[in-house]
């Protein structure tokens, strides 16, 4: 799911400079940059008839676990001064086997 997401973003103006970034302390599904902003993203997949979405599965450790390993991508990379934003790609399938992403950008933040 994340290549599909990767394209889904790449359509809409993003860069995307990683795929599945791993650290000691987790994982993030796409890096991408958005102007000047950078953008952690993970992605979600659900069957159209599951009783969450995708974006509502993200329990608050999951959020911690982004948010941590951000900082660790940030610290490897000297980035600390550029601005950045968490977004979701939540992304789900009809009983057609129709994908419909839903991107939301800003879906949480670091406070």
């Amino acid at each position: 799911m994340e290549q599909l997401a990767s394209r889904y973003l790449r359509k809409k103006g993003l860069q995307v400079l990683e795929n599945n970034y791993y650290s000691k302390r987790g994982e993030i599904d796409l890096i991408c940059r958005d102007g000047d902003t950078l953008v952690f993203v993970e992605v979600r997949f659900r069957k159209s008839d599951g009783l969450t979405s995708g974006a509502e599965s993200i329990t608050p450790t999951k959020t911690r676990r982004i948010i941590h390993t951000a900082q660790c991508y940030l610290q490897q990379h000297a980035l600390w001064q550029m601005p950045c934003r968490f977004d979701v790609v939540d992304i789900s399938r009809s009983s057609l086997g129709r994908h419909h992403i839903h991107w939301i950008a800003n879906a949480f933040d670091t406070t």
